[in-house]
């Protein structure tokens, strides 16, 4: 196998075809994709070129809440990231932040949290670090802790978000959802009463930085107002969350 020559598969192009499909939101579309060009990775020796799909199918499992795939997919993707010797990594991050995402997502917060404390070491260690990846591995790292009832890592954890994502581009939508995370750690710390004020707060701070980012309006920022608008809603924001869910609309029937 070592001596086979490798044909690597076009990823930028992999990666296009996938946002093609989910600004269609066509879902069976992404899967048949995605495991086409694993094949072809596999067939065409391309480790690297496997962990870039593998990751992809993680998420894309995530998100369709389907669990043994995307557990599957996560532990084909850690033994390639083996094969590839990139412990240490920018790689090896991402990779363990997308499967301890998808573990959260499954209520396997133990496991979630081991694979993010090993992206942290490798992130942090990385001085090329991209403000928004390491943004990404706060907040989400930090939605883990809340579940585990550790308040006080995750609030340390959300701020270091916020400051990251002031560096990145189009970062105001990714602390958008940082402030309504921040707004649900509230409500389980305190309570919905004893924390109305600061989760009020929360909410409108993420309602101004929604309205005046200047992200594209494209797939990605119909996904983030799907995502934010049920927590607008669950706290009482109901015009906010029925003006993002229009502007979602709009997005992917122009799509």
């Amino acid at each position: 196998m070592q001596n086979q020559p490798i044909r690597p598969i076009p990823q930028q192009r992999v990666r296009e075809k996938v946002d093609a499909c989910m600004a269609r939101r066509d879902y069976p579309g992404v899967e048949r994709c995605l495991r086409y060009w694993l094949e072809e990775a596999r067939q065409g020796n391309d480790l690297r070129g496997q962990l870039m799909v593998l990751n992809e199918l993680v998420g894309h499992y995530r998100k369709t809440s389907e669990k043994e795939k995307a557990l599957d997919s996560a532990e084909n993707a850690l033994k390639t990231l083996e094969q590839l010797d990139f412990g240490g990594s920018i790689s090896e991050g991402t990779t363990c932040v997308n499967i301890a995402t998808a573990l959260h997502s499954f209520g396997e917060n133990d496991r979630a949290l081991e694979l993010f404390e090993r992206a942290r070491a490798a992130y942090e260690s990385s001085p090329a670090i991209d403000p928004g990846l390491l943004g990404g591995l706060y907040n989400n790292m930090a939605l883990t802790c809340v579940t585990l009832k550790r308040f006080g890592e995750a609030r340390d954890l959300y701020q270091k978000a916020m400051d990251c994502m002031a560096k990145a581009e189009n970062g105001e939508l990714e602390q958008a959802i940082t402030w309504l995370n921040l707004a649900d750690l509230i409500a389980a710390e305190q309570g919905l009463e004893a924390g109305e004020a600061e989760i009020y707060a929360c909410l409108d701070r993420a309602s101004n930085l929604l309205a005046k980012s200047e992200a594209p309006r494209d797939g990605y920022y119909a996904f983030v107002c799907e995502k934010c608008a049920p927590t607008f809603d669950y706290y009482g924001y109901f015009m906010d969350a029925a003006v993002l869910r229009q502007e979602a609309k709009r997005i992917y029937e122009g799509a």
